[in-house]
């Protein structure tokens, strides 16, 4: 059980080591990427510089001093009839799992992302058995929209994505 307040702010550059240190370890152990290598500091430098660019939130966890999560909103197809809605990205650092780490960072993502352009945030969820994902995603006011069956292959097994959705501010109510 966490004693301390988990701190959500904006990525920095110099958080971007750490924020790769717990990608790694999903890539290498989890389902939840379908990276099958995990990226560079710098690639993952350069994938921040490329979310915030768009005007999208980047973000980190930070609890006692340790960042201990992040997550970023980046578009969900580059087309320009998409542009309205983007997919959302949320990872904790292995063992802080539970925690309510992973809620934090998502309740401030969609909160900065609706006060911008967007009116939809997807999330596709890597392992139709991804229940910590799902269940989180569903605390965040997400439907489940549907299932890609065998989509991605890794470690040896064909894996499923899911499809969840949830409106931000007025959605479809109104014309952007």
């Amino acid at each position: 059980m966490m004693r301390s307040a988990v701190d959500v702010r904006d990525a920095r550059e110099g958080d971007m080591r750490f924020v790769q240190e717990i990608y790694a370890h999903h890539v290498r152990h989890g389902l939840a990427s379908f990276e099958e290598e995990a990226p560079s500091v710098s690639e993952m430098i350069g994938r921040r510089e490329t979310v915030l660019a768009l005007g999208l939130p980047y973000l980190v966890a930070e609890l006692d001093g340790r960042i201990v999560g992040y997550s970023y909103a980046s578009l969900y197809r580059p087309r320009p009839a998409y542009r309205h809605t983007i997919e959302d990205s949320v990872y904790v650092r292995d063992g802080f799992a539970g925690n309510g780490i992973g809620r934090e960072l998502l309740a401030e993502l969609i909160e900065r992302c609706e006060s911008g352009p967007w009116r939809q945030m997807l999330a596709v969820i890597g392992d139709s058995a991804n229940a910590g994902s799902i269940g989180l995603h569903g605390s965040q006011g997400f439907r489940p929209i549907g299932k890609l069956n065998a989509v991605g292959f890794k470690f040896g097994r064909w894996v499923d994505s899911i499809l969840m959705q949830r409106p931000l501010g007025k959605g479809d109510l109104t014309l952007p």
